[in-house]
């Protein structure tokens, strides 16, 4: 078993390259994903001051005069938690306007501030931003194999085998990515600490944003919407589901977004293309997460393949997105899905002229007719489509001609050489 400590994070390149050019840098992602060991594990070598807003003690002081505190801060200062404070944000405006130096600042936050347009705004190009996210798989395994985005662009793959996972996939399902699980045996207690988790952003963070009458409902919500993960969003099925009026769905969806809760990956949609469906989907942000708040284990997920398919495509989304956070590269997510059911688990944007594309296979059997969907968009796009895969829990790497390959599932974070 990994220790937290232990676990280098491939965001550390970006982060000592953006604190090199840029007079601030945010990062922001979930709770407990390991923002703060990040910050300090670079800031501190380079001799930033630290402060957290989380100490009630420190808020009380900043708050009462936020000017002079930043005026009193040092050239390099780790801001911690730095939502808890929004009006730092104009003051920090100001501070930068003064002087530009690089590095002055390293902030990080658990809201997304992207998504809170007069906190964002009051730093437009003066700020860059880095979003962390629970460990990827590649992290948890300390690979250095190439990010597998960069691998499907290029159509670097060569005809192997490799072992299933099998069991092993569904226990790293379970399991999630947040750091400090891995400091937990499996079972009951990694399950508590992910309860725990939800409990602790409703008492704090989303009661600080919002005012809910209902906190109570956050965790039903959210474990509601575990349940559709990687599914087409349909806010008045889930309003009915638990009895909710529409709007207040969507309102506490917001506020699950904003903490990283869960994400909508929207539809990828073209001109050539007829009848197609334009609803997001949605992503639990973590599977461990999901599981926990759904009350399933290993076992239960090897018996449901229903809900293993649906929690598979969501941790392949998930590794993905961590992946590509720490590649800095432009990747934008989409799904795909049209009239006729043929449809697209994820569809990639690199920059305005390529594409790819994913589809994702619980099992360990592929046929023709899952590559239906990929060639569908290639045939729309053959100036813009790289190449397609189907990953799969098989044995199996090989091509199946027309740009297409079928992948087993474990080479999203292993070396070509791994068994």
């Amino acid at each position: 078993m990994h220790k937290k400590e232990s676990i280098p994070r491939q965001l550390r390149i970006l982060l000592a390259e953006s604190i090199e050019d840029s007079p601030v840098t945010l990062i922001h992602g979930p709770r407990q994903c390991g923002k703060t060991t990040l910050a300090k594990s670079v800031g501190e070598q380079l001799g930033y001051s630290y402060f957290t807003f989380d100490d009630t003690d420190t808020r009380a002081v900043v708050q009462n005069d936020p000017v002079g505190f930043i005026g009193d801060c040092s050239d390099h200062v780790i801001l911690d938690e730095i939502q808890l404070i929004p009006e730092l944000f104009r003051i920090l405006k100001l501070s930068v306007d003064r002087n530009r130096k690089p590095g002055r600042f390293i902030l990080t936050g658990s809201t997304n501030m992207l998504l809170v347009p007069e906190l964002a705004d009051a730093l437009v190009g003066r700020m860059a931003t880095i979003r962390l996210h629970p460990l990827s798989q590649q992290e948890i395994e300390q690979s250095q194999s190439t990010p597998f985005l960069e691998r499907l662009f290029a159509g670097d793959f060569k005809t192997r085998s490799k072992k299933r996972l099998a069991g092993n996939l569904v226990d790293r399902i379970v399991a999630g990515g947040y750091p400090e699980v891995f400091d937990h045996p499996s079972g009951r207690k990694r399950s508590s600490w992910y309860r725990n988790y939800v409990t602790n952003i409703v008492q704090k963070d989303i009661l600080d944003l919002a005012k809910i009458r209902s906190l109570e409902m956050i965790p039903k919500l959210l474990a509601a919407t575990a349940n559709l993960s990687s599914q087409l969003f349909n806010a008045s099925s889930l309003a009915s589901k638990l009895q909710m009026n529409r709007n207040t769905v969507l309102d506490y969806l917001t506020l699950l977004e904003h903490q990283f809760l869960i994400e909508r990956i929207p539809p990828w949609y073209s001109n050539r293309m007829k009848r197609l469906i334009k609803t997001p989907k949605i992503h639990v942000g973590d599977t461990g997460l999901a599981c926990a708040l759904m009350g399933v284990n290993s076992k239960f997920l090897l018996k449901d393949r229903n809900l293993l398919g649906q929690l598979v495509e969501s941790f392949v989304y998930q590794e993905l997105k961590r992946q590509a956070s720490a590649t800095g590269d432009p990747y934008v997510f989409y799904h795909f899905r049209d009239r006729d059911g043929i449809e697209v688990d994820m569809v990639f944007e690199r920059g305005a002229f390529e594409l790819a594309g994913i589809e994702v296979k619980a099992g360990a059997t592929i046929f023709d007719s899952d590559f239906k969907g990929l060639r569908k968009i290639k045939a729309a796009h053959p100036d813009k489509f790289k190449f397609g895969a189907v990953l799969y829990d098989g044995e199996t790497c090989a091509s199946f001609g027309d740009d297409m390959y079928v992948v087993p599932i474990r080479m999203l974070w292993e070396n070509e050489s791994s068994p």
